[in-house]
């Protein structure tokens, strides 16, 4: 990675080199995963703030499971527990907890920008875990190293994402991803959750979803975000499982024998996925969230390399 990176806040601003980095170097982390003691004391003496002033399952617990493999000292803060809600402002409660000699601060946050708006405002450095509907490059960079180990490349490949794409920052950050790695990215979901941004994003769109499904290697699921909607873009949750959920007998049907699905989490069953596909041997879901802690040790560690080497002098 850029020798000269502080921050990791979009796959916008990476390169393809540097993401090709980071997945060799998550390949390595992966190493320290599979040993009898899964702990390394690569990041001894480097202290982390998990600051999530959003819900999240999946992503806080990857990252602190990353930091802990990596031995790294780290503190969590959510809303709920933060001055925030006493009036405090996020730079104030950022710069707090950076005052106590944080080196990392990994942020969630509802509003597109807060972690740039943090970046340039701190000398630590600053990890994007979600900004609203703008990005989640950690979710894309797993994404990318689980279609690479499952086939060994990434360019070329055809890859459908299905679902809600308007409110989505996985699929804003796995679109930029795919794009730069050479993947084929083609969007599919009700017109009115396929946003207008779409065209500088080098992606076929497709409204017909047993058309999306073939000659596909990926077929990539969203759920719809209620929680990003300020308004209905559905008729009714069951006009949309009618026409776009992935059902068991669709996936026989029209999709490659070899295909494989993929979904973000967290799964809504019976939704945009059937159960029997989600369990299903085409499955890769729960693949993702295992090379998420790897890629997470791996993004930490780079981001710290430079301290590392200063405490090697």
């Amino acid at each position: 990675m850029n020798p000269n990176r502080k921050d990791l806040l979009g796959i916008q601003d990476l390169s393809k080199e540097e993401i090709g980095e980071i997945l060799t170097t998550a390949e390595s982390m992966e190493e320290i995963l599979k040993r009898p003691i899964k702990k390394a004391p690569t990041l001894r003496g480097i202290t982390i703030a998990n600051l999530f002033f959003e819900p999240s399952t999946r992503t806080l617990n990857s990252f602190a499971l990353a930091e802990k493999r990596l031995s790294a000292d780290s503190i969590n803060l959510s809303a709920s527990s933060s001055s925030v809600l006493k009036g405090e402002t996020l730079l104030d409660t950022a710069k707090n907890i950076e005052a106590m000699e944080v080196d990392i601060i990994v942020i969630r946050h509802s509003t597109p920008g807060a972690p740039h708006f943090l970046a340039n405002r701190l000398d630590a450095s600053v990890v994007n875990a979600g900004d609203g509907c703008h990005e989640h490059p950690t979710q894309a960079l797993l994404d990318l190293m689980t279609i690479k180990k499952k086939f060994s490349k990434i360019k070329d490949l055809e890859v459908a994402i299905i679902g809600d794409i308007k409110h989505s920052r996985v699929a804003r950050s796995l679109i930029l991803g795919l794009n730069k790695m050479g993947a084929k990215v083609t969007v599919c979901g009700p017109p009115t959750l396929i946003p207008q941004w779409m065209d500088p994003f080098e992606s076929k769109v497709e409204y017909n979803f047993e058309e999306v499904l073939k000659g596909k290697n990926i077929l990539y699921l969203l759920r719809i975000q209620k929680e990003r909607q300020k308004e209905s873009f559905l008729p009714s949750i069951r006009e949309y499982i009618k026409s776009y959920c992935l059902t068991y007998e669709k996936l026989k049907k029209f999709a490659s024998p070899d295909v494989v699905i993929m979904h973000p989490g967290p799964i809504n069953r019976g939704v945009e996925i059937e159960s029997r596909v989600a369990d299903s041997e085409y499955s890769l879901i729960l693949n993702q969230v295992i090379t998420g802690v790897a890629i997470r040790m791996s993004i930490l560690y780079l981001l710290s390399k430079r301290k590392i080497d200063g405490f090697n002098d």
